[in-house]
């Protein structure tokens, strides 16, 4: 019963040491996002027809998804 004790422990805290790892490097590799008002500008849109956020930035909706998908052309 020892045996299998000490192996779920060993799984348990590998588990744990790789959910740390993928957690420390989304935070190193991860980027500011490069969107601009220029994109308002270009389209005549607001940015709110692009993201959730009617300020702009952040999450896209749909349309956002496809705009950026298209290579920022509407």
């Amino acid at each position: 019963m020892q045996v299998h004790a000490k192996k779920a422990l060993v799984f348990v805290c590998g588990g744990a040491a790789a959910i740390l790892i993928a957690g420390a490097m989304s935070l190193t590799l991860s980027h500011v996002a490069n969107a601009t008002p220029a994109y308002a500008q270009q389209t005549g849109k607001a940015c709110a027809f692009c993201h959730q956020n009617p300020a702009g930035g952040g999450a896209l909706k749909s349309a956002g998804a496809k705009f950026k998908a298209n290579g920022h052309k509407l």
